[in-house]
C-alpha cells in the first residue's frame, strides 16, 4: 500500500493540475461530447426553421398537446400560442438535457471512481495533492463542458432560420436550462461514484436515476395534459424543473435555483462520503467472497454473468415499475383518443386501435432505454481492460474470444430479457386498468422483438472494442442519431428513406402494426456478426491500461 500525503497538504492542493491534466486526457473525448450536443441543436433548430410553416405549426400544436408527447416531451407550455422556438424549447430541448445528464455521468465517473478502480488515483495522492482534488477537478471540467455547451448551443439558436427570432434573454434561459441539467446531474455522478468500487456500478446507478426522474416526468406531464392529478409529479425531476422555465413563454429563471441547490446539495453529500470512506472502497462494501468459488462459476459465461448480475437486477426493477406504470395510462389515452390530432391517431393506428397503438409505441421507447443499457454493459468491458481485471482471466485457460464473446453473450441475454420483461409489466399494467386480456400476449410480442436494434449496438460497440476501443463512444453518436430519427424523424416530416436509417424502424410497433420479422432477423444477425467481429479484432490487437 502506498502511503498517501494528505496529511501535508490541503484537500483541494493540486486541483489545478489535476484539471489540466484531465483537460489534456480528454482533448478528443471532449470536443466530441460538446460539438456532438451543439450539432445536434444544429439540426433540431434548423430542421424545425426549415420545415415548419404556419399551417405546419398548427398541426404540431394539437401533437404537441397530446398525452404521448407530453410523455416524451415536455408539458407543452406555450403551445396554445405556438412559435418554431417554443416548439423546440418544449419538446426538443428535453432530449438534449438527457444528452448533457449522461455527458456529465460518463465524464465524472471517468475522472474519480474509474481512477481509483486502477489504481491511478493511489498513486497521484501519493503526491502534493489533497484528497478531494481529483473529484474538484472532475466537477469544474463536468461544469465547463455543460458551459460551453451551454454558449454554443446559445449561438446555434440565435443564428438559426427560426422565425419569429428568437429573443436573446429567453434563449439564454432555454440553453442555461439544459446546461444546468447536466450540472445537476454531475451532482449526482459524484454521489454514486462513492458507493461501489465499481465504476461500471456507479455509472449505472446515476443512469438509473436518470431514467427514473424522467420517467417521473414524464407521468406527471401526461397528467398535466389530461387534467389529472398526477401533475405534481413533474416538480419530483429535475428534469421537471428545467422544463418549468418555460422558455419564450412564462420565462422563469427561479427554476434553475432548484437545479443549480440539487447540484451542490448532491455533490457535497458525495464529498461527505468520499470523506468516510477508504481510497478504492465503497461505501456499500462488497460482501466477503466464499473460500471456494462455486462450480458455476467456472467459465467465463458464468463470470461474466456474475460481474453484471448486479446491474441487471436494477434495471430488471425499474423497468418493472415503469412497464406498470405506463400500462396503466392505456385506458385514460383510450379514453382522451377524442381529443387527440390526427397526426397522433395515424402513428397510433388511429380511434379503433389506439390502445394498440400506444402499447407499440412505447416498445419502441423501451427499446431506446434497453440500448443504452447494451451500450454500457459493452464499454464496461473496456473499463474491465483498462483496470487490469482482464489479463488474470485470460492467464488462464480463458482465450480471448471465448472471453469476448461470454460477456456480450450475457449482454445480449440481458437486453433480450429486459424486452420481454417490460412486455410483461406493461401488458399486465394494461389489462388490469381496460379489462382486455386479449392484449396481454400480442404487447408482449411487441415488446419482445425490440431486442433486434438492441442487438445491433451491442455489435457496434463490441466491433468498436474489438477493433480500435478508444473510440467505442461513437457509438452513442450512431445511437442518439437513430433515437432522433426514429421519435422524431416524422414530425420534422423526413422521408421515409431517412427514417429507415434508424434501427428501430425495422421491427414494427406491434400490436399496433405487425412485426417486421425481416427486419428482426438482418438486425439480431448483424449485431450477431459485428459481436464476432468484435471478438476476433480483440485477438489480435495488445491489451491496453488506459
Amino acid at each position: 500500500m502506498i502511503t498517501t500525503t494528505t496529511g501535508q497538504t490541503g484537500p483541494l492542493t493540486g486541483t489545478g493540475t489535476l484539471l489540466r491534466f484531465m483537460l489534456r486526457r480528454d482533448r478528443w473525448r471532449l470536443p466530441a461530447w460538446v460539438l456532438g450536443l451543439t450539432l445536434l441543436m444544429v439540426y433540431f433548430s434548423t430542421a424545425l426553421g426549415i420545415v415548419l410553416d404556419e399551417e405546419s405549426l398548427v398541426g404540431m400544436a394539437q401533437l404537441a398537446s397530446s398525452p404521448i408527447t407530453a410523455l416524451v416531451g415536455g408539458p407543452g407550455y406555450g403551445f396554445d400560442a405556438i412559435t418554431v422556438p417554443r416548439f423546440l424549447a418544449g419538446l426538443y430541448g428535453t432530449y438534449l438535457m438527457l444528452g448533457a445528464a449522461l455527458m456529465s455521468i460518463l465524464t465524472i465517473s471517468r475522472h474519480t471512481r474509474a481512477e481509483e478502480q486502477s489504481g491511478r488515483a493511489e498513486l497521484v495522492l501519493a503526491g502534493v495533492v489533497g484528497r478531494h482534488a481529483q473529484p474538484t477537478a472532475a466537477l469544474i471540467l463536468t461544469v465547463l463542458m455543460n458551459v460551453l455547451v451551454g454558449v454554443l448551443m446559445t449561438g446555434v439558436v440565435l443564428t438559426a432560420p427560426l422565425e419569429p427570432t428568437p429573443e436573446l434573454l429567453p434563449t439564454i434561459l432555454f440553453t442555461t436550462s439544459i446546461a444546468t441539467v447536466g450540472i445537476a446531474f454531475a451532482g449526482v455522478a459524484t454521489t454514486t461514484a462513492q458507493l461501489s468500487p465499481y465504476s461500471r456500478t456507479c455509472t449505472s446507478l446515476a443512469g438509473i436515476v436518470l431514467a427514473v426522474v424522467f420517467i417521473i416526468r414524464g407521468l406527471g406531464d401526461m397528467s398535466r395534459v389530461q387534467g389529472g392529478d398526477l401533475a405534481w409529479l413533474s416538480w419530483l425531476s429535475p428534469i421537471g424543473w428545467a422544463q418549468q422555465t418555460a422558455p419564450y413563454t412564462l420565462n422563469r429563471w427561479w427554476p434553475l435555483i432548484l437545479l443549480l441547490a440539487f447540484a451542490i446539495l448532491t455533490s457535497v453529500l458525495g464529498f461527505r462520503l468520499r470523506a468516510r470512506r477508504d481510497l478504492g472502497a465503497g461505501v456499500l462494501a462488497d460482501r466477503p467472497g466464499n473460500e471456494q468459488a462455486p462450480a458455476w462459476l467456472g467459465t467465463p459465461l458464468a463470470l461474466a454473468y456474475r460481474l453484471q448480475r448486479g446491474t441487471l437486477i436494477g434495471w430488471s426493477v425499474a423497468i418493472s415499475v415503469a412497464g406498470l406504470v405506463f400500462g396503466a395510462f392505456a385506458q385514460t389515452i383510450e379514453d382522451s383518443a377524442g381529443n387527440m390530432p390526427p397526426e397522433i391517431l395515424a402513428v397510433m393506428g388511429g380511434t379503433t386501435a389506439i390502445t394498440e397503438g400506444y402499447l407499440g409505441f412505447m416498445s419502441v421507447y423501451f427499446a431506446l432505454m434497453f440500448a443504452v443499457y447494451g451500450i454500457l454493459a459493452v464499454t464496461a468491458l473496456r473499463g474491465e481492460e483498462t483496470g487490469q481485471r482482464t489479463e488474470p482471466i485470460l492467464a488462464t485457460a480463458v482465450g480471448r474470444v471465448g472471453w469476448a464473446l461470454s460477456w456480450v453473450a450475457v449482454t445480449a441475454a440481458g437486453a433480450l430479457w429486459l424486452s420481454v420483461l417490460a412486455g410483461v409489466a406493461e401488458a399486465l399494467g394494461a389489462v388490469l386498468v381496460t379489462g382486455e386480456w386479449s392484449l396481454f400476449w400480442p404487447v408482449v410480442l411487441g415488446h419482445s422483438v425490440q431486442f433486434a436494434p438492441v442487438w445491433l449496438f451491442i455489435g457496434l460497440a463490441t466491433a468498436l472494442y474489438g477493433l480500435a476501443p478508444r473510440l467505442v463512444g461513437l457509438v452513442w453518436l450512431v445511437f442518439i442519431a437513430g433515437s432522433v430519427l426514429s421519435m422524431f424523424g416524422r414530425m420534422l416530416e423526413l422521408s421515409q428513406s431517412w427514417l429507415n436509417l434508424s434501427p428501430f424502424e425495422h421491427v414494427g410497433q406491434h400490436p399496433a402494426t405487425e412485426v417486421g420479422w425481416t427486419g428482426v432477423a438482418l438486425l439480431a444477425a448483424s449485431g450477431v456478426l459485428l459481436s464476432l467481429l468484435g471478438a476476433l479484432a480483440f485477438r489480435r490487437r495488445d491489451l491496453t491500461a488506459t
